[in-house]
């Protein structure tokens, strides 16, 4: 005989559905990765601004994964807000570089 969820001590949601928890995530999901798009095109609208090398490898790979994760559950925007995160993540890597291999050349 099947338990039911009150049986196993686990207490259902009230009134929320599994279509409703996935707007939700979904909703939640877009909310963070368009504030990591917005600090990624901060970064690079400020032409000045180096990212240290750890923070580039640490960002590609979050946005990396989050497009990932994003593109699994179908969720469309939160991925592609993430793409365009690693877009601008690229161009500050390329800045990155090009920074240090100044750096080298004036030593």
């Amino acid at each position: 005989m099947a338990r039911r969820s009150e049986d196993a001590g686990l207490t259902p949601l009230a009134g929320v559905t599994f279509g409703q928890t996935t707007t939700v995530v979904g909703f939640l999901l877009s909310v963070t990765f368009a504030c990591g798009l917005f600090i990624a095109l901060a970064h690079v609208m400020n032409q000045r601004f180096i990212a240290p090398v750890y923070d580039v490898a640490a960002n590609l790979t979050a946005f990396g994964c989050a497009v990932a994760a994003s593109s699994l559950l179908s969720h469309p925007v939160p991925a592609t807000l993430s793409a365009v995160a690693v877009l601008c993540w690229l161009v500050l890597a390329r800045r990155t570089i090009l920074d240090r291999r100044r750096r080298r050349s004036e030593r």
